[in-house]
């Protein structure tokens, strides 16, 4: 069997010339849309329509607050219920999804219990977790896990560096443990330079001898809840 690897560009919908372009790359993607995003049932269709997988991608308060998350961000000061309110005020009014990863996030996802209140909602709508791992704090994985909510993380960031050169590099570390561990997941996002090596990557998937699967394949069996 073939090492697969799923590529999540998310932050879509916002640039639309450049989220297009990456609608046109070759799949199947897995593309994460912002959920303030504006016409995200238009942004799904074409999407969906062009092989493509969809996540919801939840703005979560960051621990610099010089950088915003974006409106109907989830934040640290939010009890339970505002959580659970605020995510499903995100998710509502559009569909097509599987399942969410986060948007910055470096301080929400520290806090357990407000995670927890994520994957209540997750659960109830039998959605995903991808957890973009934006700091290795982070308590999606326990939370999901303790919900019985399917999830995946992060592996590779493509393009903390903004050059070609940087998202190839990227890339061939992707490669590396996707054969080592049999699967593994990139993210990246809608910029020229990612689109320009994801171009390049993506006609030689076959040469190299890798599977691109959309994230739901990745995810293990979950176990039965106990009765």
């Amino acid at each position: 069997m073939r090492p697969m690897v799923a590529v999540v560009i998310d932050d879509m919908g916002l640039d639309e010339a450049r989220s297009q372009k990456v609608i046109g790359l070759p799949g199947p993607l897995t593309l994460s849309f912002l959920t303030y995003a504006h016409d995200l049932p238009a942004w799904v269709d074409r999407a969906r329509t062009a092989g493509h997988e969809i996540l919801a991608h939840i703005p979560m308060e960051p621990l610099d607050a010089a950088h915003s998350s974006g409106p109907g961000s989830l934040r640290v000061t939010m009890n339970a219920a505002e959580v659970r309110a605020q995510l499903a005020a995100g998710l509502d009014g559009w569909s097509g999804y599987v399942g969410v990863n986060n948007h910055m996030g470096s301080h929400f996802c520290q806090n357990r219990k407000l995670m927890d209140a994520v994957m209540a909602e997750l659960k109830s709508r039998a959605l995903l977790w991808l957890d973009s791992r934006t700091t290795a704090a982070t308590e999606g994985k326990a939370a999901a896990e303790a919900a019985r909510v399917p999830y995946l993380e992060r592996d590779v960031f493509l393009d903390n560096v903004d050059s070609v050169d940087a998202v190839l590099a990227q890339l061939k570390e992707l490669e590396a443990i996707g054969r080592q561990r049999g699967a593994a997941i990139a993210i990246g996002h809608p910029r020229d330079t990612t689109i320009e090596a994801l171009d390049l990557w993506l006609s030689s998937l076959e040469k190299r001898r890798l599977a691109l699967v959309p994230v739901t394949v990745l995810l293990s069996p979950q176990p039965a809840a106990k009765r």
